[in-house]
């Protein structure tokens, strides 16, 4: 059996490689990207957690699945709003989108 320390280590790593990608990243599709990776690591941890506690309990595995709905939403409305964007704009780097700015 895999300790749970693992699966935290894992989901550290993914964790962070994807808060970097967020942080450095210009494309505005690559930080959606990274954001996705960022709950992918939260799915890890939730499920972990259930594996290793109560397993009679489901709620690790719920909220893993409302998690995936919120990635889900998040994807839809991030890429809408990219492709709105890009055809306004024709540039999808972060750094040059200030049409909320005064």
């Amino acid at each position: 059996m895999i300790p749970i320390s693992w699966y935290l280590f894992l989901s550290a790593a993914l964790f962070s490689v994807g808060l970097f990608g967020v942080l450095v990243r210009k494309n505005a599709i690559a930080i959606l990207l990274s954001v996705e990776l960022m709950l992918n690591a939260v799915n890890i941890n939730l499920v972990s957690f259930w594996r290793y506690g109560n397993t009679a309990d489901m709620a690790g595995q719920v909220f893993s699945i409302i998690v995936f709905a919120v990635a889900a939403a998040e994807v839809a409305v991030g890429l809408s709003l990219v492709y709105s964007v890009y055809r306004r704009r024709n540039t999808v780097i972060a750094d040059e989108l200030d049409m909320m700015k005064w």
